[in-house]
């Protein structure tokens, strides 16, 4: 029936069918991209108006000057412009949903571009043997020379896009991963046609072809899982037992932020070097991304530890250094005056047994965030301090609570002191703070020498225990409460005396 229709009925159907066909295949990108969100672009416009031009006239075969050559083109742009639109279709149904939801990962750009420019080669090959007659052998062959120049021209860029093929099909990492290389530590971003797409710590990008990706040798950090270990390395003295170092050294790992509990820091001892002992901290972490804040932090807590524990980090050999002892500034001893005043056991001595105490002192720097007593540890001391900032924390039920914030002139920790007993809370560094710490020791000596004042400590203990259960305020007689007060300290008299071993 086609074969009986005229030119003139012919032209009026195609004038007909071509925008009904542009109406439908427009209507067609406006869905997938409102419901699917593909993407399709001024190509898709053209790619449009092509198909409804050339199928009314494959189908109606109207007969009209330059035919023959308009078909040809109009066939050859419908199958070129057709792949793209397929390769969209693909990349937004396959790549990008189906992928990644069996795969449960990221379908690789590089990996889709290759199959895209793939589909496209065997497309323009379909135009040239297919539309157009010509001999693929004879346009791919037909002059040597060229075919030499141009591989010759792209050995490099080919030998990428090999390189990279062995990268995806090897996977030896992936989009996300950090990876070791050029003694840098760095994020995979992407791995496309000529090089993987790396960013630092410091968000410096760094793009290295694929072939040097290929030939070297790279550490994986986060394969197969993202926790690893790191290691860090620093020097002290001689002079220093190496398993004090150690025990200091993994506690002020373990107390930065960032590294893991488990497993805990090590520290192994290194190397004996010219000036110092070379230690070696071995911590895990999970987020590499914040490697340096990490390292900072080991670092700045082991400084601060190292200072506390009076271990020095020298300086070459070499170097000479003369210093003459420091003795503490008058602020910091009006400070430290206040502050024993302050505390109602200490009200108890005079002024030679205060100064007593004051000298034997110890004095203390912690840095911010870091512990200076944990709840439930052992404990023979107590804390003046100087200045900064402290928090205290009690723990209930398994959280830790905010109860109080120590500031210049505060003290903490004085029933360990006198009695022994563990921690009642963990206090924390808020700011760098500077503290004297009180030993038994001293306080050991005084107690020796007046056996009165322990009498006197006991008292007061027994009072403070009475108003702490709440049997001062209560109803009870005078004989009970003389009663409760003589049990009370009885009691912590034998405690002093057993804990002074006086």
């Amino acid at each position: 029936m086609l074969a009986e229709l005229t030119d003139g009925s012919s032209i009026a159907i195609e004038a007909t069918a071509i925008p009904v066909l542009l109406a439908i295949t427009i209507g067609l990108g406006r869905f997938l991209k409102r419901h699917s969100g593909i993407q399709l672009g001024p190509l898709y416009q053209l790619f449009c108006i092509t198909f409804a031009v050339w199928l009314p006239l494959e189908i109606l075969g109207t007969n009209f000057p330059f035919r023959l050559g308009t078909m040809h083109a109009l066939r050859a742009a419908n199958v070129l412009l057709g792949t793209i639109f397929i390769l969209a279709i693909m990349r937004r149904y396959y790549w990008e949903l189906w992928f990644e939801k069996h795969q449960h990962a990221k379908a690789p750009k590089f990996l889709s571009q290759l199959f895209g420019l793939i589909l496209f080669i065997v497309a323009v090959f379909v135009v040239i043997g297919g539309v157009y007659g010509q001999s693929i052998e004879g346009v791919i062959f037909g002059s040597t020379v060229v075919v030499g120049i141009v591989g010759f021209a792209m050995q490099d860029l080919l030998g990428n896009i090999i390189a990279g093929i062995a990268l995806e099909i090897g996977k030896p990492f992936k989009t996300g991963d950090w990876l070791k290389i050029e003694n840098q530590h760095a994020e995979v971003i992407e791995v496309n046609w000529r090089s993987t797409r790396l960013r630092t710590n410091d968000d410096i990008y760094l793009d290295i072809p694929n072939k040097s990706i290929v030939g070297a040798t790279i550490t994986n950090l986060t394969y197969p899982t993202r926790q690893h270990a790191i290691r860090v390395t620093v020097g002290f003295d001689y002079a220093t037992p190496p398993n004090f170092i150690k025990d200091v050294m993994s506690r002020a790992a373990g107390a930065a932020r960032g590294v893991l509990a488990t497993p805990p820091p090590k520290v192994y001892l290194k190397d004996f070097g010219d000036s110092a002992v070379i230690y070696e901290i071995k911590f895990w972490l999970e987020d590499e991304s914040s490697f340096n804040d990490i390292v900072d932090g080991i670092r700045t807590n082991v400084w601060y530890a190292a200072q506390r524990h009076g271990i020095r980090i020298p300086f070459p050999i070499r170097t000479v250094q003369l210093e003459r002892a420091k003795s503490q500034s008058q602020d910091t001893m009006t400070v430290a005056r206040a502050s024993v005043r302050k505390q109602p056991f200490l009200q108890l001595l005079d002024e030679a047994q205060l100064e007593k105490l004051l000298a034997h002192a110890k004095f203390l720097r912690f840095g911010r965030r870091e512990k200076v007593i944990v709840q439930g540890a052992a404990g023979e001391s107590m804390f003046i301090l100087l200045s900064g900032e402290a928090h205290v924390y009690v723990q209930v039920n398994g959280a830790d609570t905010l109860v109080a914030t120590l500031r210049t002139g505060d003290y903490c920790g004085e029933m360990s002191l006198l009695t022994g007993a563990p921690r009642s809370a963990t206090v924390v560094a808020g700011t760098d703070c500077e503290m004297w710490e009180i030993g038994k020791e001293v306080l050991a000596e005084i107690l020796q020498e007046n056996e009165t004042l322990v009498e006197k400590l006991s008292e007061l203990l027994a009072q403070r225990r009475m108003e702490t259960e709440g049997i001062v305020a209560s109803s009870a007689e005078s004989a009970q409460l003389a009663t409760k007060q003589k049990e009370y300290t009885e009691g912590f008299l034998k405690k002093l005396y057993s804990f002074f071993e006086l």
